[in-house]
C-alpha cells in the first residue's frame, strides 16, 4: 500500500503549522506507521523532537538533495502515514512539491483579519496544484480558536466563501500545545492535561483522513 499523504500547508507563519503537524503524527501514529517530513528550512519539527526525554511517537526526516513529488511519495512508502510540515510559503519549491504529492492538504489559519488577508491566494493556488495532482483534497483547519469571541465566530463565516472547505473540528487556545512543544512530546503524551486537546487533533484524524 503507498503510504497516505498528509500537507500541513500556509501561506504566512505562526499559524500554527508544526504544531498541527507534529500533534496529527502523533495520533496517526496509533493508527500505524508514521513519518513526518520536516521541509521547514527553519527546522522546527526536527528541533521538536529532539527535546523529549522519550521517542516522539512518529519518526521525524528531513528530504536531503534534489527531490520532487515523485520521490516523496515513492521515499517513503514503509511507512502508513506521511505527514509534510512545509514551510511558511506557497511559492516554495518544497510547498509546491508537497501539494503535488499529498492526498490531503490542512492549511492551519488563525481567527485574524490578517491571516484571513494572506489566505486569499490559497484557493488558486490548490486549484493550479489540482492540475498535477487532481487527487488533492484541501481543507481550512481553524486553530487557537475561542469559543466565546466574536471574532472567532465571524471567521468561520469569512471562510465559507472561500473555495476551500472549513472542517468542522477546530483547534482552540490551550496552553497545553505550547507546552507540548516546549517538552518535546504530543498532547497525546501529557495525560489528562491534553486529553482535550488530543480530542480535537483526533477529530481532524477523524473527519478527513481516516474514517
Amino acid at each position: 500500500m503507498p503510504t497516505h499523504v498528509t500537507a500541513v500547508v500556509n501561506q504566512k507563519g505562526g499559524a500554527g503549522k508544526t504544531t498541527l503537524a507534529m500533534n496529527l503524527a502523533a495520533g496517526l501514529s496509533r493508527r500505524g506507521d508514521t513519518v513526518v517530513i520536516d521541509l521547514d528550512p527553519q527546522g522546527s519539527s526536527r528541533q521538536w523532537a529532539t527535546l523529549g526525554n522519550a521517542p516522539f511517537p512518529a519518526t521525524v526526516k528531513q528530504m536531503s538533495g534534489k527531490w520532487d513529488a515523485r520521490s516523496l511519495q515513492k521515499g517513503f512508502q514503509a511507512y502508513k502515514y506521511t505527514v509534510l510540515d512545509c514551510p511558511p510559503s506557497l511559492d516554495s519549491h518544497a510547498s509546491l512539491q508537497a501539494l503535488r504529492a499529498c492526498d490531503i492538504a490542512l492549511i492551519p489559519i488563525l481567527p485574524s483579519p490578517v491571516d484571513l488577508w494572506a489566505s486569499l491566494r490559497l484557493p488558486q493556488e490548490i486549484a493550479e496544484a489540482r492540475k498535477v495532482n487532481p487527487k488533492l483534497r484541501a481543507f481550512l483547519v481553524l486553530n487557537q480558536m475561542e469559543p466565546r469571541s466574536a471574532l472567532s465566530a465571524s471567521m468561520r463565516e469569512a471562510l465559507e466563501e472561500f473555495d476551500i472547505p472549513v472542517l468542522v473540528a477546530a483547534m482552540r487556545r490551550r496552553a497545553v500545545y505550547r507546552g507540548a512543544a516546549l517538552d518535546g512530546v504530543s498532547v497525546y503524551q501529557l495525560g489528562g492535561r491534553g486529553t482535550q486537546a488530543a480530542a480535537e487533533i483526533e477529530a481532524v484524524i477523524n473527519e478527513v483522513i481516516t474514517p
